[in-house]
């Protein structure tokens, strides 16, 4: 029998609200099993799965993406260390954009707040914005 959580100790171990693991659920992004009172358990492997999640969208993923990218991991085994170091492998890239985004708005933040633009579209801090404001 799987050693199976609650949802109170998920949340707890995890750092992660129960209404967001109900919600992942939702999306189909976790799987619990109903004890026949219909509360939900979840599998110790889950919690690992929980952290990808809270990580990937740290990085920038929606949540269709992360849907995406764990539905790359096996299915009839818990993922091990190189099923997850395969799933962040080509992120390098989306957390370099993230860097370079965030040190454009750090630059750039004392001289857009008083340039008086009011304008997104034309807003230099703003990702793939037009020059000047």
């Amino acid at each position: 029998m799987l050693d199976l959580l609650t949802i109170s100790e998920v949340a707890r171990r995890s750092g992660v609200a129960a209404s967001a693991l109900r919600f992942y659920e939702e999306r189909g992004l976790l799987r619990s099993v109903r004890t026949g009172s219909g509360h939900r358990r979840y599998p110790r492997a889950a919690l690992r799965k929980i952290a990808f999640i809270v990580f990937a969208q740290r990085i920038g993923l929606t949540l269709d993406e992360v849907g995406e990218e764990l539905a790359k991991l096996p299915e009839r085994r818990v993922p091990d260390g190189s099923d997850w170091a395969k799933l962040s492998g080509g992120w390098t890239n989306r957390i370099d954009e993230r860097i370079a985004e965030l040190q454009r708005l750090r630059s750039n933040l004392s001289g857009c707040i008083g340039c008086g633009c009011l304008s997104l579209d034309r807003c230099q801090v703003r990702p793939r914005a037009r020059p000047g404001c």
